[in-house]
């Protein structure tokens, strides 16, 4: 069994070991188990059936993590995003659009997705970022997740309704959760534990069942129907001009949130050769094909999650950690109960649910992301200051996609102001020209 592996993951020569790789896999999954209860909440507000959609999530996410692991061998989860699902239902209450055509328009953007990657229009995109562009991203998204971490443990509050972010009740009985398990990991680290992460979501799920904020609900219960989503999407409503904006959004979201991943997770995980990610085909089919099977299966946009890099941190850095993360997922749907209590989250009061028992990995791998700001030429401001752009539009446009377009527009254009337009590649100057236009049919 270790020789298959071996032949078929090339363990020793990512420098990495089965057990490394099975805590790796387990430790992005408790991070991104929560999307297993979001993603339904969200999508049945729009009319969808909340067991079915769970179920979709579910299968999709392990599928498409399967595809990413067994293909192009890489440590990097997929599941329906968190962004485009709010997408999907702002189309539906906004636009008063079914979701059986909102599905179909997901469906095409995935095709359109997987298209451009066969033609290694994304591979070249990848290949195109300048190596300022890509420290960015990578610190971007650390800031991001480290963000999205304050976030979910309470200490900072982010108003879904609009509003100005501002400190949360720190002291609150979850708060104090999240703060000891961010002591624990961080403590850990520094003494060069391994599965430092891991354990730290384990003292704190422990705290949390102690304090009676999370309780036992039992084991084992099976998963909803997928009838009510699964194939009801409607491609003949795409006839209709309105649904060519939507159809082009989706695209560029899936694009861009998939490439800023694959590139941010690269980064930190050493995947990257000389600026280029080997396999990026492989994986981008993947992301693509991930989209495609969400939609019939009954579920929004599919895409690389930023919470993989928990995994990478943890020591995974092949596709045997992807292998261990899909299974979790298919095993989510036949043990819903124990997935609620550690990923459902935790009630408080104004009707929040924060997530303090994964958050702490969140913040403590958003930090380590950080020291991609080391990488960047702060000298040059043709350089720096579109990378500040995209480090900074990140986190706070809530958008891998729209920091990166920040970066896009403001590097060929430094690059023309300052007399040196052959520093930026043609293919950088036509994204940023397309970057404008997406800002442009957004407003």
């Amino acid at each position: 069994m270790s020789a298959v592996l071996e032949r078929w993951f090339r363990l020793r020569e990512a420098g990495t070991t089965v057990r490394a790789e099975v805590l790796g896999g387990a430790t992005t999954f408790m991070t991104m188990a929560y999307i297993v209860f979001v993603n339904p909440a969200v999508l049945s507000q729009a009319g969808m059936d909340f067991g079915s959609v769970l179920t979709a999530t579910c299968l999709s996410a392990a599928v498409a993590t399967w595809v990413m692991g067994l293909a192009a061998n890489y440590p990097i989860a997929m599941a329906p995003a968190m962004g485009e699902n709010f997408f999907f239902l702002g189309v539906v209450v906004g636009m008063g659009v079914p979701w059986q055509a909102v599905l179909a328009a997901v469906f095409v953007s995935g095709v359109a997705f997987f298209l451009l990657t066969f033609l290694r229009v994304r591979e070249m995109v990848i290949d195109a970022v300048p190596a300022s562009l890509k420290h960015a991203i990578a610190a971007g998204i650390g800031f991001f997740i480290a963000f999205i971490g304050l976030v979910n443990a309470g200490i900072v509050e982010r108003p879904a309704g609009g509003g100005i972010v501002h400190l949360g009740s720190v002291t609150r009985p979850a708060t104090l959760v999240a703060w000891a398990g961010l002591a624990v990991t961080v403590a850990l680290m520094a003494r060069r534990v391994r599965g430092a992460i891991l354990l730290g979501m384990a003292v704190s799920t422990a705290l949390a069942w102690a304090a009676g904020l999370v309780r036992w609900e039992g084991f084992f219960e099976m998963p909803p129907s997928l009838a009510p989503t699964f194939l009801q999407l409607d491609l003949r409503a795409l006839a209709d001009p309105e649904m060519v904006p939507v159809v082009v959004l989706f695209l560029f979201m899936a694009v861009f949130d998939a490439i800023g991943t694959l590139i941010g997770i690269g980064e930190q995980g050493g995947f990257l050769r000389e600026g280029r990610l080997p396999r990026a085909t492989r994986a981008l089919m993947a992301d693509s094909s991930g989209t495609v099977l969400g939609s019939l299966l009954g579920t929004s946009t599919v895409t690389a999650y930023v919470e993989s890099a928990t995994g990478v941190e943890a020591g995974a850095r092949t596709g045997l950690a992807n292998v261990v993360t899909g299974g979790l997922f298919l095993a989510a749907l036949f043990t819903a109960p124990l997935v609620r209590m550690v990923g459902g989250g935790v009630p408080v009061d104004g009707g929040n649910v924060l997530q303090p028992l994964t958050a702490p990995a969140l913040i403590v791998v958003g930090s380590l992301m950080a020291g991609n700001l080391l990488r960047i030429d702060w000298k040059d401001a043709t350089e720096s200051f579109p990378a500040f752009l995209v480090i900074a539009g990140i986190p706070f446009s809530w958008s891998i996609a729209d920091g990166i377009a920040f970066g896009f527009v403001s590097y060929p254009a430094l690059k023309l102001l300052t007399g040196r337009p052959r520093e930026a590649s043609a293919l950088v100057y036509v994204l940023g020209l397309l970057f404008v236009l997406r800002f442009a049919l957004l407003k």
